[in-house]
């Protein structure tokens, strides 16, 4: 096994270099990464973004939203957590032997950790790691996070859970069943001495290795052409519908939409409301649209949606 120092914060980074490292046949050996981000959003790999996560809070916190490579649920990650990366080589090996080490190195700072079901790991009975893997051909990919003083406030109001009041209820929920681990630390430490301490024990003995430049502009490629862009990120989404309605003083107004890989596919509009023109106009605008506020609006504005409506808002 060796140890790949980094030093950027960014979650589409990782994975690209994760990737890269996988599908790069110059790199036969194991390879660990420990590594952190700016606050993101991880999209699992068949998952639907735009019914996991909260897009006006993560558009207000510009927050970083990215699918990653293996499958799972959402999890928000910030600079308070940390992550962990092994490649290694598909040969059987399960989740709980990438998890002892963390498990040892834990131990060895003073915190009794423990590996529950498939892939969380718990301490004092809550959680504060989820694991997941992604296979490449002989090759196997294993990374997981670490809560260790990440905002659980944010994390639960990045995610889609709805009104102030459940937002609340949510917030308290998660709080029962997770926890970070720096109040578990018998010596209080910051969280970038936390992740220089694992480090030094998870890599003990691994030799360190550095990024050529060659691979560093493959890696940024792949960032750029993969992680960073909408297709990705957005459009890999399975089809979904989504329906709403609401009375205004106007009328009812209820919409009913398909969308398939990010965008606009089928767009209904219905309710008791007063009509200006041709609805239909307005339905067969926002076909092909992503499935993005900022681009929603866009085509009501551009297609009058207000005056189009008597007496409702957008």
């Amino acid at each position: 096994m060796k140890y790949i120092p980094t030093t950027s914060t960014s979650a589409a980074h990782y994975f690209a270099i994760e990737e890269y490292i996988m599908r790069t046949p110059t790199f036969k050996d194991e390879y660990f990464m420990f590594w952190r981000t700016n606050p993101t959003l991880m999209i699992g790999r068949f998952q639907n973004t735009l019914e996991e996560i909260n897009s006006e809070f993560a558009t207000k916190n510009n927050l970083e939203i990215v699918r990653r490579n293996s499958g799972g649920g959402t999890i928000y990650t910030d600079l308070e957590g940390w992550q962990f990366s092994f490649i290694t080589h598909k040969d059987g090996r399960g989740f709980e032997d990438f998890t002892k080490p963390v498990i040892d190195a834990l131990r060895e700072l003073g915190i009794e950790t423990t590996l529950s079901g498939r892939n969380d790991l718990l301490a004092n009975g809550k959680k504060f790691s989820g694991n997941a893997r992604y296979i490449y051909k002989n090759r196997l990919l294993h990374h997981g996070s670490m809560l260790y003083n990440t905002s659980i406030d944010n994390m639960v109001k990045a995610l889609q859970v709805g009104e102030e009041k459940l937002i609340s209820k949510s917030i308290k929920s998660v709080r029962e069943r997770v926890t970070n681990l720096k109040p578990l630390m018998p010596n209080i430490i910051d969280s970038e001495d936390f992740g220089k301490s694992l480090t030094e024990i998870v890599g003990k003995g691994m030799p360190q290795i550095s990024l050529t430049e060659k691979d560093i502009i493959e890696i940024e490629k792949i960032e750029k052409e993969k992680f960073n862009t909408w297709d990705w990120n957005y459009g890999k989404s399975p089809a979904f519908k989504y329906s709403n309605g609401k009375r205004f003083k106007g009328g009812f107004f209820r919409i009913d939409i398909n969308v398939d890989k990010g965008l606009i596919t089928e767009c209904r509009i219905n309710g008791d409301f007063f009509a200006n023109g041709n609805i239909d106009t307005l339905c067969k605008a926002l076909k092909n649209t992503p499935y993005k506020k900022d681009d929603i609006r866009k085509v009501l504005e551009q297609n009058n949606a207000d005056d189009l409506i008597h007496d409702i808002e957008q």
